[in-house]
């Protein structure tokens, strides 16, 4: 795919991060490989052959006025202030976030950040390790890596407005927010596993060893199990051969199966003998989902990613080539991967940047980015809900379409009607459309539906909507201007597409599993409850839906988006892949603990920072001296040095913690269907000219069909009866409600 046929050709970036938030310079990236001319100012020599600036023009300082007056968005930090109103004053439409690790004009914003400081204040860390032992730092960088996804979502979002309405915008993001929201939220959408319990209601502890989604030995490694829905469990009683030790009913119940050593037992002797690809391979055949430990060197070179062509070789500004991955998005049946040196110097000359991307404007009076813009979600579990919420979020009408056969998994619930402050959370500001697309009549209301539509989200497994009859040819004839958006496990190629594919079994066959471990327990994997790539994918998903709408302003026509959360896992590990890269001096991250039960503080300190804490310490060991302290006190008094430090905070803790107040972390709102407030996150960023969120509680299943079938399709009210009748729509009845209404009655008299 050549620069002018990629989504963003013609918009112009200039990125002037540097220095100790080098570690979002993938912000920019992703723009970049979507078609954008980036401008990278460089601090320092060689820059340039980071892989974060693969794809982009770097020049060393200082940036010129020039540069900055033909941009359309620029990315700044505090080191780099700019005069934003004067800026603007020239282009009414340019986009200029700043960037910081904690935000604007509050009590952290002094303060220094390293990956262990966001990890341990976005709550992430405290669920990371094993009962009894010290939190375990995750492998890589995955707090930067989600928070600059974050950003240049955000970033796509602010500019689409701006060519709406010609009015751009100040936005204050912090790294910190980026992690708190984008890796795995606290008061976010949760996993299945967790039956829609929150978080912030899990034991202080970390898990047990091995409690959940199991690891077994097999004939050359190891392999993991996610059994979550009943017909998964049945499948795995099939492939053992129906023992009768195992077939009472209570081993439905996932809480059953982990809590029975016998069945444990009896799976580890049933897994022992077999490889792990003959396990995958029965596995799949029996509907069991499943998948092989692998090391990050043998996803890398599996047939997986060879197949979908997910990695390439580059040559940086030095003449080295680097093996790199080619891209997080599919766009239109083409990777988007690094530019090549061609496609920059063809970009200087291409139509499109003689003027800004901006320069034709709308006068629209529009308050959020995607205000009138209708979206058909069937979307499901964490990355389908999260793709349609930020769109949602953005003003977007988001119609959940759902059927009362093949409820979300996401619908699990202590609560007998299929809600929960998790999916509350999730798909807040989205209404329910009760149908059943097996149904021939189903089937040509939702082609009438997307005739209608401007998005279509999807994360089912590949090949699902072909089968139903909804292939890309179908959708594009009925509505040309349709952008279509799918994600998968492993991607809609190749020979791992028709994988099962939950977040445990994604992280166990792409490396991260082996990864996260503690050095002296191989046996000590640790990454069971965290919910990763999917939130980030989710907004991966919407990055790629937002550059197809920004396009379909200078084409009139739609185009598809395709996200593998494997790939969008091997992006954020991607310096793995460089056999020749030099040992840069590391930052030393200590998890040391302070005053208190289970209390822990993070430090993160170099070897020219040492002199630093002579000062502080006197003859005291710095364990020593943080043992005597609350975690707290001792991230206060290490910053004040210079020394980037950190509390170790859990989720409960958020909402009250200073920051999160000052900043505005978080919001809650009554659901007219749940016995308690619902705590969720309140925006992203902060901006001077973009409206918040609308307040409207996560739906029912089918809780607006009647309504939705008005407003889109004009229904009348014989025919939606008649379609009623027929079981093609499924409204949410009467009964139901009185249902719910008396179970509310009773938890709160009790």
């Amino acid at each position: 795919m050549t620069i002018m046929e990629r989504p963003l050709a013609g918009l112009r970036v200039v990125d002037l991060i540097s220095g100790p938030l080098a570690p979002l310079d993938s912000i920019t990236r992703y723009l970049a490989e979507l078609g954008a001319r980036v401008d990278h100012i460089e601090d320092t020599p060689n820059a340039s052959h980071n892989i974060s600036h693969i794809g982009k023009i770097c020049h060393p300082q200082p940036v010129t006025s020039a540069m900055l007056h033909a941009a359309d968005i620029i990315v700044t930090t505090a080191e780099h202030p700019l005069n934003y109103d004067a800026l603007s004053a020239a282009n009414p439409a340019l986009i200029v976030m700043e960037v910081s690790g904690f935000g604007k004009d509050n009590s952290f914003s002094g303060w220094k950040t390293s990956e262990g400081v966001l990890m341990a204040m976005s709550g992430s860390l405290s669920r990371s390790g094993i009962s009894g032992r010290a939190p375990l730092m995750p492998p890589g960088t995955l707090a930067w890596n989600c928070a600059a996804v974050q950003a240049a979502y955000l970033l796509l979002a602010s500019h689409y407005k701006a060519l709406r309405t010609g009015q751009g915008d100040f936005i204050d993001f912090s790294a910190l927010d980026g992690a708190m929201q984008a890796l795995d939220p606290g008061y976010g959408i949760n996993g299945s596993a967790t039956m829609g319990r929150p978080l912030h209601l899990l034991p202080r502890d970390r898990p047990a060893k091995g409690t959940q989604y199991p690891i077994f030995p097999c004939a050359d490694g190891r392999v993991r199990i996610c059994l979550l829905a009943p017909r998964q469990w049945q499948g795995m009683l099939r492939w053992m051969g129906e023992p009768e030790a195992f077939m009472g009913p209570e081993f439905t119940k996932i809480s059953a199966r982990q809590q029975s050593e016998e069945l444990l037992i009896a799976l580890a002797a049933f897994f022992a003998t077999r490889t792990r690809a003959e396990l995958e391979a029965e596995a799949q055949a029996h509907g069991v989902p499943l998948a092989g430990l692998a090391s990050f060197r043998e996803f890398a070179a599996s047939d997986q990613l060879l197949a979908r062509n997910a990695l390439t070789q580059i040559e940086t500004s030095d003449q080295t080539l680097k093996t790199v991955p080619n891209g997080v998005l599919t766009i239109n049946g083409e990777r988007m991967g690094p530019q090549s040196a061609a496609d920059l110097t063809a970009s200087d000359h291409h139509p499109a940047t003689v003027q800004n991307a901006s320069a034709s404007l709308g006068g629209e009076d529009i308050a959020l980015p995607f205000d009138g813009i209708k979206v058909l979600d069937l979307g499901v579990i964490v990355v389908g809900a999260e793709a349609g919420r930020m769109l949602a979020d953005g003003g977007a009408d988001v119609i959940k379409i759902e059927s009362a056969a093949f409820p979300d998994g996401s619908r699990q619930s202590h609560l007998p009607y299929g809600l929960s402050a998790s999916f509350a959370a999730g798909h807040r500001g989205k209404r329910s459309l009760g149908l059943d697309l097996r149904h021939e009549q189903g089937r040509a209301l939702f082609l009438n539906l997307v005739a209608e539509a401007d998005i279509l989200l999807s994360n089912f497994k590949p090949g699902t909507l072909e089968s139903l009859g909804f292939g890309i040819e179908v959708l594009q004839a009925v509505n040309p201007s349709l952008i279509m958006t799918d994600s998968s496990a492993f991607g809609s190629t190749g020979p791992w597409a028709r994988r099962m594919g939950y977040g445990p079994l994604v992280r166990a066959a792409s490396g991260l599993t082996e990864m996260w471990r503690y050095p002296d327990d191989p046996e000590s994997f640790s990454d069971a409850v965290t919910v990763y790539p999917d939130h980030v994918a989710g907004r991966v998903s919407a990055m790629g839906t937002v550059a197809l709408l920004i396009q379909r302003l200078r084409t009139g026509l739609g185009g598809t988006a395709s996200v593998s959360q494997a790939e969008v896992m091997l992006s954020h590990f991607a310096d793995l892949l460089d056999d020749d890269k030099a040992e840069a001096p590391e930052t030393d991250t200590r998890i040391i603990a302070a005053l208190g039960d289970d209390e822990w503080c993070v430090v993160s300190i170099s070897a020219e920072e040492e002199p630093l804490l002579s000062a502080l310490l006197g003859d005291q060991s710095l364990e020593q001296w943080i043992a005597a302290r609350s975690p707290m006190d001792a991230a206060t008094a290490l910053q004040a040095q210079g020394i980037a430090a950190a509390p170790m905070l859990r989720i409960a803790e958020l909402p009250d913690f200073l920051y999160c107040r000052e900043r505005g972390s978080f919001r809650v709102d009554p659901h007219p269907y749940l016995p308690e407030p619902v705590t969720s996150e309140k925006s992203a960023a902060k901006y001077r000219n973009m409206a918040p969120p609308a307040i409207t509680p996560a739906p029912l299943s089918g809780e607006h069909t009647l309504e939705i079938m008005e407003d889109w399709l004009n229904q009348s009210s014989t025919d939606v009866q008649s379609l009623l009748e027929a079981a093609v729509l499924q409204p949410t009845a009467t009964e139901t409600l009185d249902k719910i209404a008396n179970f509310l009655n009773t938890q709160a008299a009790e």
